[in-house]
């Protein structure tokens, strides 16, 4: 039999109740000297209490149907309900969900709630909420389905994956769930894997030239440890996983945090002294992977820029696939050359070409760089109607 805490007796408003009165009679004696009103919150402060939240759940929607005047056991749905009532009683749905599984949350207990967070959809406030939960808690798995499989905040997901699951693991599901992420998600993660990889590598790398030299070197910058230092990769030697080191490298290419793409560039100079065996070749711009991804970095972080865009565009010319061009028009837009990238897209991808859409469109390029006439000139080339009325329009407004 449910009874209240004794704890919380005088917690009431000053209604006596006796020690041995159960629950269910002072529910009653409430709902008749009180109201109902009264009666769903004393109702809803015991389930709180007690840590009944999917019990408080239905509660709060009782409580809801009764103020609106409608049967607490719930006939109709929401769509049978006419307006205003039923706009109502999707806010009391919604507060409800904010509740309880805030409630939940702070218990720790995260695929429950998110079962109730997922309509509120104020994800900032969720993942603030996943943050505040201790690293080193049981409840990772579920950690990780939400931040990670549910979008949440994929960051964090992969942060936790990291440390209880590994880099492979983490390069397995960057692979298999970031392609069809949002752009920052995916830039996110990436920094994360590249400043965790740089991280681990920098630490070996130190450690082995500390256990031949005697001390170890100061220094941030693998480039320069490795620089003077060819008997790092004599007779096939590497300091981290190097299927690991070319993936994390593929990742950044998305990243436009200068520090992050510091990072990556370093990883690209580490990773031009391995053997050849190690040395995996890419996909089209970026056969020679570590010297095409250090030139597209270098470029982004306003280095080496026509030793860069040269390389680019040669590879550009004459391929049969979107890749390579993409790969020059999406560089060009990014260090500012709008002009140029249009161009660019315009000479290089033709229109039957099927594009992955890391570039930006030739639409975009002319509108960021204000060519609609040129534009126009080159639908009518193209029979294309719909981006001809588009400059069209464009033109018209500026």
């Amino acid at each position: 039999m449910l009874r209240w805490p004794i704890a919380d007796k005088q917690a009431y408003d000053g209604f006596p109740m006796a020690q041995t009165q159960t629950l269910f009679d002072d529910l009653q004696t409430t709902a008749a000297e009180h109201g109902a009103a009264e009666m769903f919150r004393r109702l809803a402060d015991h389930l709180r209490q007690e840590k009944q939240y999917h019990e408080l759940f239905d509660a709060r929607l009782m409580e809801a149907r009764h103020a609106l005047g409608l049967p607490v056991i719930m006939t109709k749905s929401l769509d049978d309900l006419d307006e205003p009532v039923r706009t109502r009683m999707e806010e009391a749905y919604i507060a409800a969900c904010r509740e309880v599984g805030g409630l939940l949350l702070a218990e720790g207990r995260v695929r429950e709630a998110w079962m109730y967070l997922r309509p509120v959809g104020e994800r900032q406030e969720i993942t603030a909420a996943l943050e505040r939960i201790p690293r080193d808690t049981e409840n990772y798995e579920q950690i990780i389905e939400v931040a990670l499989y549910e979008g949440v905040c994929p960051r964090l997901g992969f942060e936790y994956v990291l440390a209880h699951y590994g880099t492979c693991n983490a390069i397995t599901l960057f692979d298999g769930q970031m392609h069809s992420r949002p752009a920052t998600d995916r830039q996110e993660v990436a920094a994360l894997l590249v400043q965790h990889l740089h991280g681990e590598l920098l630490r070996n790398v130190k450690a082995d030239i500390a256990r031949r030299e005697g001390a170890e070197p100061a220094g941030e910058s693998l480039r320069e440890l490795v620089a003077t230092r060819e008997w790092l990769f004599e007779n096939d030697n590497y300091h981290v996983d190097t299927t690991h080191l070319a993936a994390v490298v593929r990742f950044a290419l998305g990243c436009d945090d200068p520090a992050v793409l510091r990072a990556a560039h370093d990883l690209t100079e580490y990773g031009r002294g391995l053997s050849g065996q190690y040395q995996f070749p890419g996909q089209e711009p970026f056969v020679d992977t570590y010297r095409s991804h250090g030139l597209f970095f270098q470029a982004l972080l306003g280095e080496n820029a026509a030793e860069a865009i040269g390389y680019f565009r040669e590879r550009a010319s004459g391929a049969t696939e979107s890749g390579p061009a993409e790969v020059l028009v999406a560089l060009l837009a990014r260090m500012g050359r709008n002009g140029e990238a249009f161009e660019a897209a315009v000479e290089l991808l033709r229109p039957e070409m099927r594009t992955s859409g890391f570039a930006p469109s030739t639409l975009e390029l002319a509108s960021r760089a204000g060519r609609y006439e040129r534009l126009m000139d080159v639908c009518r080339e193209r029979d294309d109607p719909l981006g001809f009325a588009a400059g069209l329009v464009e033109k018209q407004r500026g």
